[in-house]
């Protein structure tokens, strides 16, 4: 049995939360949070109790930490974690400064203790099921990858102001997907984008609207389309071209539902946002973590993915920018 201190109990710590107490190798021990109401309503619904940062970390009993906390805390968090000798899990990014993520992920490499990152999208079951095909050498080798991320609506203006911009933010994870799909890191990237969904985005200087072309050395593309706005749901589809024939992952509706009259057929919309149609991911996840824990074996994104990543996402504004191709190199 595994304790693990949870590091955050917004939105996202919640769903860790509960998917710790689905899993039976592994029990909530406490709950941090800086607001003490919220750390505490967490910790009785659990069982378990609220305590500060050093409180769990000073704890010999605590095995690993998921940290769920906001952005600028990552890096510091996972360092004293790391010092501390336990398991880390972290939500992306480990930090928006590339200098910062190269500074921390060396400490963990001294402390020896795995890093997680929370690149959910390659636990969905239908990614998975997808990536599993091209693993097994059935449909030839891949070509082409094309990914089309769509939020429902753009964030808040105290949510885009800090969240290091749309590249960085949103788009990561399709750079993580890509990687993962493509099987090879790109050489060279390729992003047009602009503001069109939100006059508070454009207000703020970030972009609401993207298409990023990925190359890799031996040919092989990704192209990346993104929007803040769609109106019908959350557009999450995937699309490999490999030489055997073609895979895709569509959407997942609400209800599986079709109707058909003289009108013709209708369908049901896509799923709202993330946390509906990323459950399954979620839970899938944090199951990778344990069994990690359990055999020795990192078989999840780790810290190197989470910066190259970032990398990636760092030559995406660039190019942006200065609406040229930029290479990329991951020294």
């Amino acid at each position: 049995m595994f304790n693990i201190a949870l590091f955050g109990a917004g939105r996202i710590g919640q769903i860790h939360a509960q998917n710790v107490a689905l899993n039976a190798d592994c029990t909530l021990k406490y709950v941090v949070d800086m607001n003490d109401d919220v750390a505490q309503k967490t910790a009785e619904k659990y069982g378990t109790k609220a305590v500060s940062v050093e409180y769990a970390l000073n704890d010999s009993d605590v095995h690993a930490v998921l940290i769920c906390t906001i952005t600028e805390t990552h890096a510091d968090l996972i360092e004293r974690s790391a010092k501390a000798g336990k398991a880390i899990f972290c939500e992306k990014p480990v930090d928006l400064s590339i200098e910062r993520v190269n500074a921390c992920l060396t400490i963990v490499k001294e402390e020896g203790v795995p890093l997680m990152m929370g690149f959910n999208r390659r636990f969905d079951p239908n990614f998975a099921h997808l990536k599993a095909v091209l693993d097994s050498g059935d449909m030839g080798s891949v070509e082409m990858v094309t990914i089309s991320s769509r939020d429902p609506e753009a964030p808040p203006s105290s949510y885009i102001n800090s969240s290091g911009g749309l590249f960085r933010d949103m788009t990561i994870h399709d750079f993580d997907v890509a990687r993962w799909l493509l099987g090879e890191d790109p050489v060279s990237i390729y992003a047009t984008a602009s503001s069109m969904t939100s006059d508070h985005v454009k207000e703020a200087g970030d972009v609401d609207t993207a298409i990023v072309t990925l190359t890799c050395k031996s040919g092989k593309m990704a192209v990346i389309t993104n929007s803040r706005r769609a109106s019908y749901g959350y557009d999450q589809r995937v699309e490999v071209h490999a030489s055997g024939g073609m895979l895709t992952v569509n959407n997942m509706p609400e209800s599986t539902l079709s109707i058909a009259s003289d009108k013709g057929m209708t369908s049901q919309k896509p799923m709202a946002f993330f946390l509906e149609r990323y459950a399954a991911a979620y839970q899938h996840e944090l199951d990778a973590f344990v069994t990690g824990l359990k055999s020795g074996i990192e078989n999840y994104p780790v810290g190197e993915d989470g910066r190259k990543a970032l990398l990636i996402a760092d030559a995406a504004f660039k190019s942006f920018e200065t609406g040229s191709v930029q290479s990329l190199t991951f020294d």
